[in-house]
């Protein structure tokens, strides 16, 4: 869905209806410290952070962030500390206080599920996105856009208030180098907590080999999986093979691509399917292949509930009832290199005028690349930053080449956006395929629609109620 489109509204309101609710934990900090700006208008941010159990570091956090009414809208955002491999222990603070608070506020006021997606790519802030979640009691962690082996043996690890290490992927290290990013939960404790509950944890994979590669070798227990075809919104897994794109310069797909469904069920373990199931025959569908359910993603992203844009909302509707929706995988769009659906839309990213008209800017940095530079020190660098800077990082300009900021173009997407001399980051609209079918959760003389409006529709005529989890 993109950063903060899967908010703690929306995974409230599909957990108030026996599903799973999923809020994204992409970029939380940064989610958290810009609606502190905005002046927390309806309390809500205030009554979580009165519930974090260490009261100093929630003050601490409230302090450097809050704009009593909020600030002007042209006025910018204050700056947070961008992600490093040693991140100072004001980041560390906001990540684990804005994690508690999301997955608190979807917990709160019912008895259902709530989980929280994470990204592989993004992994400096891995370990405190999940500490703070689990000290709020998150119930489900999904994780994919890359091979996220290590994370079953941290949630062991952060359960039992233990130090916490992740490898890192750095493009350049020399044989046998490792580096690693570290936390301690303990630090980031009340004194008396003895563990906490390991949530579960649902690998978001494209193929079955992955999900044996995960299931039997991983340190720690994998206890499902969310097996994500090439329609779903945000990153795709690339192609297998050499990368080959088609007239309109999107990657092919072919049958190697396709997920073995029948190797996955002898794993043993509870499966949902992703990618244009957002159909009630899709949905029988899933089940009869032995799913345990789906995971519905662009249809809630364009409910009442989601954190998209209202007029965004609005024109996706409309295209969408006008059969106008057209979604292109860009292979190029993602500093990543993964292929990043994006949703055509006016005065968006997706029109190479508006692309061509943004200066080209990196300060938010949670898609950076890692590289090992001349002496061992670990640098970093995005396509997405001027071509001029990328090249000086020895990072190849022809790299830079179609990169869009998606950091910024996604918080604009939510009304997140930075300004810069008074002019407004562009949005970006990831969506999968499925939107082309968004209208039809619309009643009659209804411009919106609910999440709890999707459920209904999706599981009318079921004669058994399966568990769907939202995409984030």
């Amino acid at each position: 869905m993109g950063i903060a489109v899967s908010s703690w509204p929306l995974a409230s309101a599909v957990a108030r209806r026996g599903q799973i609710g999923v809020v994204s934990g992409t970029g939380l900090d940064l989610v958290f410290a810009r609606k502190l700006q905005m002046g927390d208008p309806d309390g809500r941010l205030r009554q979580a952070m009165n519930h974090f159990p260490i009261k100093e570091m929630a003050d601490r956090v409230w302090a450097r962030y809050f704009v009593s009414g909020g600030k002007k809208p042209s006025t910018p955002f204050k700056s947070k500390p961008v992600p490093t491999v040693c991140p100072s222990r004001a980041l560390l603070e906001l990540i684990v206080v804005a994690n508690f608070a999301e997955v608190f506020l979807a917990k709160t006021g019912h008895d259902g599920l709530v989980g929280i997606n994470l990204l592989e790519k993004v992994q400096i802030p891995t370990l405190p996105s999940l500490f703070g979640s689990m000290l709020a009691g998150v119930d489900f962690v999904l994780m994919g856009a890359g091979i996220p082996r290590a994370i079953p043996a941290a949630l062991d690890h952060l359960a039992a208030l233990q130090p916490t290490e992740l490898k890192l992927d750095v493009t350049g290290a020399e044989s046998g180098e490792e580096f690693l990013v570290k936390f301690d939960p303990r630090e980031f404790s009340p004194a008396d907590l003895q563990s906490l509950r390991r949530p579960q944890f649902l690998a978001i994979v494209s193929s079955s080999t992955l999900a044996s590669t995960l299931a039997r070798k991983c340190t720690g227990k994998v206890d499902g999986f969310v097996v994500e075809g090439a329609t779903a919104g945000g990153h795709n897994a690339p192609p297998r093979g050499a990368l080959v794109v088609d007239e309109a310069g999107e990657p092919v797909y072919g049958p190697r691509d396709i997920p073995d469904l029948g190797q996955i069920r002898d794993l043993g373990l509870p499966f949902w399917l992703a990618g244009s199931f957002g159909k009630p025959e899709r949905l029988q569908e899933a089940l009869e292949l032995g799913a345990q359910g789906i995971q519905v993603g662009t249809a809630f992203a364009f409910c009442e509930e989601s954190g998209i844009l209202p007029e965004i909302k609005t024109q996706a509707l409309q295209l969408s009832a006008e059969h106008r929706a057209r979604i292109f995988t860009d292979p190029l769009a993602s500093p990543t290199g993964f292929p990043f659906k994006v949703l055509h839309m006016e005065n968006t990213l997706s029109e190479d005028s508006v692309y061509a008209d943004r200066e080209r800017v990196c300060d938010l940095g949670y898609l950076r690349e890692l590289y090992r530079m001349e002496g061992g020190a670990i640098g970093y660098r995005c396509p997405g930053e001027p071509t001029e800077e990328y090249a000086r990082k020895e990072g190849d300009p022809a790299n830079t080449e179609g990169r869009k900021c998606l950091c910024n173009g996604l918080l604009a997407t939510v009304g997140l956006g930075q300004t810069r001399k008074e002019v407004p980051e562009p949005p970006i609209v990831t969506s999968g395929d499925d939107v082309a079918n968004i209208a039809q959760f619309l009643r009659t003389g209804r411009d919106s629609y609910t999440a709890g409006e999707v459920i209904d529709d999706l599981l009318c005529g079921l004669s058994e109620t399966p568990v769907a989890t939202p995409s984030a």
